[in-house]
C-alpha cells in the first residue's frame, strides 16, 4: 500500500504527519499504531513494528510531501521537492555514468534528474536497512522513457513524477529476501 500526501506542514510536523500515513495504511490489517507501539530498529535506525515483523513499512517527507509505503518484502521509499541540487553531493553520491548524464541534460532538466536518481538511491538504501553507510556511488541508476534500470538486482523500482515536476516519489522493493549484514 502506498499513501502519498501533498500538504504544505511546518517542518516540526512532517514527522508525526508521515507517522499519521503509517496508521492509515496499517487500519486495513487491524493494527493499531500510536506512540506507544513497540518499534525495533537495526543497527542503523531502520524501523520495524515488534509485535508484526511480517509487515514491513517505511516513511519519507520532504517540504510539501510526505509518504508512507506498507509492503510484505523489504520497502523503501524516498520523497523530495525538486529545487536546485547541490554540486557537492552529486560528486560524492553519484557514479560518473550518473554525474555525466544530469551534465548533459538540457539545463532546465537537470535539478529533475538529480532528484529522480537521488529518490532511486534513498529507496534503495532504506530498502536494505543500511540507510547512509552504504556507498551511495555503488548503486548505478538511469532512467528513460518511463523506465528505470539500474545494476542492483533483486529489487523493483517505480518512481512518481508528481505535479509536473515539483515533486519525485521513488520506492524500491526486494524481490526476494537478501542479507545484507544488517
Amino acid at each position: 500500500m502506498l499513501i502519498i500526501s501533498l500538504k504544505d506542514i511546518p517542518k516540526d510536523k512532517q514527522h508525526s504527519h508521515a507517522h499519521n500515513l503509517l496508521r492509515e495504511c496499517l487500519k486495513p490489517l487491524n493494527i493499531a499504531y500510536s506512540a506507544e507501539t513497540a518499534v525495533s530498529k537495526n543497527k542503523y535506525g531502520k524501523p520495524s513494528l515488534t509485535n508484526h515483523l511480517e509487515v514491513k513499512y517505511n516513511l519519507s517527507h520532504a517540504d510539501g510531501i510526505c509518504a508512507c509505503i506498507l509492503s510484505d518484502c523489504e520497502c523503501g521509499i524516498d520523497c523530495e521537492n525538486v529545487r536546485e541540487y547541490r554540486q557537492q553531493v552529486m560528486k560524492r553520491a553519484f557514479s560518473d555514468s550518473e554525474k555525466n548524464m544530469i551534465l548533459s541534460a538540457p539545463e532546465n532538466q537537470r535539478n529533475l534528474l538529480f532528484f529522480r536518481l537521488w529518490t532511486l538511491k534513498e529507496s534503495y538504501i532504506k530498502a536494505i536497512g543500511k540507510g547512509l553507510s552504504y556507498p551511495m556511488n555503488q548503486a548505478n541508476f538511469s532512467v528513460a522513457n518511463g523506465v528505470i534500470t539500474s545494476n542492483i538486482k533483486d529489487c523493483h523500482f517505480k518512481q512518481y513524477i508528481l505535479q509536473n515536476g515539483k515533486f519525485v516519489v521513488s520506492i524500491c522493493e526486494q524481490i526476494v529476501n537478501i542479507s545484507h549484514g544488517s
